[in-house]
């Protein structure tokens, strides 16, 4: 039977990827300077967010409700289509809830679709990674529940290391505290996070500089990695290419990779990590 793979923009893959894949996707909202926008690479790309960031403008994000999932999910119910959702950790935002909750209110209407909702507990890239490898095998020929089975069976798989620039960001979204930002400031101190088994963002080290933090996210790939020869490895970045580019050029110097892609980190991740931030992605022994 036909499904439908499906998620979020918060995944941060090229538009162009998911046209390729044929994978649908609903957008959080992000709000600037009081206006609303979707995170959907028209309505305001990434370079134009990070320059109004830059320039002092605060953004805030929305998650996505449950009318709104509805809307989205009855699109392909209503075409005898079922569904796998992939959807943003629910660690860091309240629409899986919704997107359950929008789940259980449909099953009533077509008892006869099948609808699974699955938390990734992944964000940006790494999301967007483990949507990439579930499409690949949808397209093998994996049925719906055994793909969404694998899905929840090996995602913790996926890693997620990153640093950012500037750690004033992460305090005002409450990730590190008020003085840590202000001393890493002044000492430029660069965190280097990671997303844990519970999809939550997590302090793991500081690095003195900010070569030595991109050095370090490859050298926990290096500890950590599976087979990278086989890997499609995925960089994400908050409108720092060059920096992106860099740490790619360290991956492929210290170990084979199949495939690089480099995205930018999209407006709703970049409105609580900032301008700067580099996060690296790849299938591996664990997340830390």
């Amino acid at each position: 039977m036909a499904y439908v793979l499906c998620t979020d923009n918060c995944a941060d893959l090229p538009i162009s990827l998911y046209e390729s894949l044929e994978i649908p996707t609903i957008s959080l909202i992000f709000t600037i300077d009081g206006v609303d926008y979707f995170d959907n690479g028209r309505d305001m790309d990434a370079h134009a967010f990070y320059e109004r960031v830059r320039a002092g403008a605060v953004s805030t994000t929305t998650l996505v409700n449950t009318n709104r999932y509805m809307e989205f999910f009855s699109r392909f119910l209503q075409q005898g289509q079922d569904i796998l959702y992939m959807a943003f950790s629910s660690a860091l935002s309240g629409s899986y809830q919704s997107a359950v909750a929008a789940a259980e209110a449909l099953r009533p209407r077509f008892p006869e679709r099948t609808l699974r909702v699955v938390d990734t507990k992944a964000a940006s890239m790494g999301q967007g990674l483990m949507v990439y490898t579930a499409a690949q095998k949808k397209a093998q020929g994996m049925e719906l529940d055994e793909l969404a089975d694998w899905v929840e069976a090996n995602r913790l798989h996926f890693a997620h290391w990153f640093t950012v620039d500037d750690l004033h960001h992460l305090r005002r979204g409450g990730r590190v505290s008020g003085a840590a930002a202000f001393f890493g400031s002044i000492l430029s101190i660069k965190p280097v996070l990671h997303v844990d088994d519970e999809g939550r963002l997590i302090p793991m080290e500081k690095q003195k500089g900010r070569r030595r933090s991109l050095k370090a996210l490859v050298d926990h790939m290096k500890r950590t990695v599976i087979d990278s020869a086989s890997q499609t490895v995925m960089i994400s970045h908050g409108d720092v290419l060059e920096d992106a580019e860099y740490v790619a050029s360290l991956i492929r110097a210290q170990m084979p990779v199949k495939e690089i892609i480099i995205n930018h980190v999209g407006p709703v991740i970049g409105a609580h990590s900032g301008p700067g931030t580099i996060a690296l992605f790849f299938y591996a022994t664990s997340r830390d």
